[in-house]
């Protein structure tokens, strides 16, 4: 369903609304089934998706491919959780009352959804609250509305009408639509994943109507690379991380912190496995543009570039620059393409203090051969998710995926996503006869 206004978009949840009770009755099991045989039409559109994805957003095969993968895994990881929307007995001191907290659907869900990883992030914003027994709006991306429209297409043949609805807009027209649904009564929870700026826009907004939000924001993601670190592991790690779907991606390694004496040797493997990453479109000239700025900021502060080169259209070469320090924009700010920054530290606490200067704290990693050593450190990182010895780039459907600070809160996957997406109740039910005092 298009929303070319508000009245399109308010249309759209009434019929959630209306389609929730039906859905919500079905036992767990029909709700598997019924997520199950939508993973399997999600995969039956591959070829379709890869073509509308480079359309849309210029993406590779191998990037729409991986979407696809994990957006189906999304499902059926879903389709499990049904059956693990439970409660707890609790013991009450009252004589002869049967104490019980219980999880219910909420209603209806509002996720929004961005372009980078079209398919995976769309899903995840619907597949776990649609296990609990929420109906869900899907409110597209401007950049690539009929990929997310494909989605709701290829889910409708296996979900009962009006369980999942589209709502598109135009752009500029955004603020407007998202605005009137998270307003709408039958929206009871909103998730996000996007930009910090919109995504603090999203909960005032949702924060007037008293209605919790999920969001999962920006990221500057550091990889802190020990003395006693395995560097060819490291290094690999470390580009993958920094140039997978060209640095737009929220977990993407942004910044490499590496201990002094292994700095030289680390830079090196990192700047020749750089030379031969894929190159690809990023998603506009704009995008360019601003990145572009940001390395060129950095190398006349003193920042020494080890591999890269001259934009053509939209493709921007892998970049890694070495001796970048935080008084660099490129430290700090969210550059969201194939950049990426080194920095030394001459020890732990140095690399510590570091990372955690940014307002960001969704994804990190640490490379240690010293594993104990990793998981103290790890303790001290703040961020929602931390990989030892492995990429920051990194998801599973089944983990509690989100971040802290102006990374966002709340967490999709697994329980947590149960959590996120239900109400829990405190039922009691009388045994025997009550006593009361007049």
């Amino acid at each position: 369903m298009t929303a070319p206004d508000t009245a399109h978009a308010l249309h759209a949840a009434a019929a959630a609304a209306a389609a929730q009770p039906g859905w919500a009755a079905l036992g767990p099991n029909a709700r598997r089934a019924a997520l199950t045989q939508a993973a399997s039409a999600l995969e039956s559109r591959a070829a379709v998706f890869a073509t509308t994805l480079a359309a849309e957003t210029g993406a590779t095969p191998d990037w729409a491919g991986f979407n696809l993968g994990l957006a189906a895994t999304m499902l059926r990881e879903a389709a499990a959780l049904t059956t693990r929307v439970g409660g707890e007995i609790i013991p009450s001191d009252k004589p002869g009352c049967l104490a019980m907290a219980i999880r219910q659907p909420v209603g209806v869900v509002l996720s929004i959804a961005p372009w980078n990883a079209p398919i995976i992030l769309a899903v995840r914003a619907l597949a776990t609250p649609l296990a609990c027994g929420n109906t869900v709006i899907l409110k597209a991306s401007e950049r690539c509305p009929r990929t997310h429209a494909l989605i709701v297409e290829a889910l409708l043949t296996a979900l009962p009408p009006d369980t999942v609805t589209l709502v598109t807009n135009a752009p500029g027209e955004a603020a407007a639509v998202v605005g009137a649904l998270i307003d709408h009564p039958a929206v009871r929870r909103i998730n996000f994943t996007g930009a910090t700026e919109t995504g603090r826009a999203v909960a005032v907004r949702a924060a007037q109507a008293l209605k919790p939000v999920v969001l999962e924001l920006g990221g500057k993601a550091p990889l802190l690379v020990l003395a006693d670190a395995d560097l060819e592991q490291a290094a690999a790690a470390a580009c993958f991380g920094a140039f997978a779907n060209q640095g737009q991606i929220c977990m993407s390694t942004e910044r490499v912190i590496v201990a002094d004496t292994v700095a030289d040797a680390f830079a090196a493997r990192l700047a020749a496995r750089a030379r031969h990453a894929p190159e690809a479109p990023m998603i506009d000239e704009a995008a360019v543009t601003r990145v572009t700025a940001l390395i060129a900021q950095a190398r006349a502060q003193g920042a020494t570039v080890l591999c890269g080169g001259p934009a053509s259209g939209r493709i921007l070469p892998p970049h890694v620059l070495d001796r970048v320090t935080p008084e660099m924009r490129l430290f700090h700010q969210e550059s969201f393409g194939p950049v990426v920054a080194i920095t030394r530290a001459a020890d732990e606490d140095t690399a510590i203090a570091l990372a955690n200067t940014s307002e960001y704290g969704l994804s990190a990693g640490i490379f240690t051969q010293d594993i104990a050593r990793g998981l103290k450190l790890a303790a001290r990182l703040q961020s929602g998710i931390c990989h030892i010895n492995g990429a920051t780039v990194h998801d599973e459907a089944q983990m509690p995926f989100g971040g802290t600070k102006a990374s966002g809160y709340g967490r999709f996957g697994g329980q947590a996503g149960i959590e996120a997406f239900t109400e829990l109740r405190w039922i009691t039910i009388a045994t025997e006869p009550g006593i009361y005092p007049f």
